[in-house]
């Protein structure tokens, strides 16, 4: 089973978003809402995509339930805790978040 293939051509999961990032593809992070600070953690809404060479663009879903088309949601990170932990999951060493609504930040993985 290719993930990378078998949702809709503009969406990915989990494991087809660390293929795509191994190939070359950039992930992208964009900030959804203002992140506030609470205490010593920073909350928001922050989501991923990946954006080939040829500027196509895939967002990341959440791969729990996909029986029916209406089952495929977005996956939203609601901390910086959560951005930082799933891009380190997925290979990176250094993770920048934006922390204004509409801004966006780039990461690529580098191949030795």
């Amino acid at each position: 089973m290719n993930l990378t293939t078998d949702l809709e051509p503009n969406v990915i999961t989990e494991q087809g978003l660390r293929e795509l990032a191994e190939k070359g593809h950039t992930v992208e992070v964009l900030c959804q809402a203002d992140p506030e600070r609470k205490g010593p953690s920073w909350y928001g809404l922050w989501i991923m995509r990946t954006v080939g060479a040829d500027g196509k663009e895939k967002l990341l879903v959440t791969a729990r339930t996909r029986l029916t088309q209406n089952a495929i949601k977005v996956r939203e990170f609601k901390t910086a805790t959560g951005v930082i932990s799933f891009l380190v999951g997925v290979g990176f060493s250094q993770a920048s978040i934006p922390m204004k609504i509409g801004e966006k930040t780039s990461h690529n993985l580098i191949s030795d």
